[in-house]
């Protein structure tokens, strides 16, 4: 694309359009894309609960999404008198815009990615991590301890499945060699027999199981749905807010849950490539594979929310530290000691 541009605009223009244009074509689909997830996930709970779920805005119900976003754009932005206006502002902007840039890096095929740096790892578990601070900004600004309260268990939360999930992609990279999630992908490719992904892996499909859990604890979905427990703190961290600042929330969440479903896909399930190395397979463009799975995913999150009862924090606290953490450190131990015994000499 920087090609087809640089003759008329120079390269530096032609790279600064074709960038603009690439973060469009991933910005644009996810947020439809975010839109209908949500009402395939009212549609999966109703199917769960023997209810019929939305049906009526558009045939079988497709647009209620749509309906509900015109409505919450009509709506007016309160902010209450004791907030603080510009952070409260400002942390619906940083938990949409984080959930967002984490895209850069998910690579939808061979070479369909916007960004395949080597890093691509590090940038991922950073960049995520950057969430929390919506979170507790929205939580101090709206001066309100029902919020405030959400917003610290929200973050003691995210950061301690942040450190098992920290864990858990060591022994992926240890397993790949690269920290690049094209190369993490590609390293999957006919893995055991002829799967691609490691579901017979005895290793690495223990880790495939908890991270899954953790994406859950992550992006706040049930059963660690904490911290909108409305029992105890009435809507959570985003009780004060209205409007299309509560809607920037919401969308940031969900574009979350599918950031987590894709990781999941790309990290232990093969990515792009479909689930068995055979040839006509490959003839089904890699990215309807990475959706395929990606919708999988998705349905166990749902899931798990339909049927799951929410866990008591001090259960979620355990799991996270006494299990979780030193069974993914373990692991790492476990996966290096097989990987030095299994190669040694290889490249000597």
């Amino acid at each position: 694309m920087i090609s087809w541009f640089e003759s008329s605009l120079g390269y530096d223009w032609a790279f600064f359009v074709a960038t603009i244009i690439d973060i469009l074509v991933i910005a644009l689909p996810l947020m439809l894309a975010v839109a209908m997830i949500i009402y395939a996930d009212r549609k999966i709970w109703a199917a769960m609960a023997l209810r019929r779920g939305p049906n009526v805005v558009g045939p079988f119900g497709l647009l209620q999404s749509f309906a509900d976003g015109l409505k919450v754009f009509l709506q007016e932005t309160i902010v209450p008198a004791a907030a603080n206006r510009t952070l409260f502002l400002l942390a619906p902007i940083i938990t949409f815009t984080v959930a967002l840039i984490v895209w850069a890096v998910v690579p939808f095929g061979v070479g369909v990615v916007l960004a395949d740096i080597n890093v691509g790892l590090l940038y991922v578990l950073a960049a995520s991590s950057l969430g929390v601070y919506g979170i507790i900004l929205s939580g101090w600004a709206s001066n309100s301890k029902y919020p405030f309260y959400s917003a610290l268990r929200a973050a003691a939360q995210m950061v301690s499945y942040e450190v098992a999930i920290g864990f858990i992609l060591i022994s992926v990279v240890l397993w790949t060699g690269s920290f690049n999630l094209s190369a993490i992908v590609m390293a999957q490719k006919s893995h055991v027999w002829f799967f691609n992904g490691y579901i017979l892996n005895p290793l690495m499909f223990p880790m495939a199981v908890m991270f899954f859990i953790s994406s859950l604890a992550e992006t706040q979905r049930a059963p660690f749905d904490l911290t909108e427990a409305e029992s105890e703190l009435v809507a959570g961290y985003q009780t004060e807010y209205s409007s299309m600042s509560f809607a920037l929330f919401w969308l940031g969440e969900y574009a979350n849950v599918l950031l987590m479903c894709a990781l999941n896909a790309t990290l232990f399930w093969g990515g792009w490539l479909p689930p068995v190395d055979w040839a006509p397979l490959y003839y089904v463009p890699g990215i309807i594979w990475l959706f395929a799975k990606i919708l999988f995913f998705f349905f166990l999150f749902s899931w798990v929310k339909a049927t799951v009862p929410r866990y008591r924090y001090d259960q979620l606290m355990r799991l996270g530290w006494k299990v979780f953490l030193p069974v993914s450190l373990f692991w790492v131990f476990l996966v290096s000691g097989y990987l030095m015994l299994t190669r040694v000499g290889v490249g000597s």
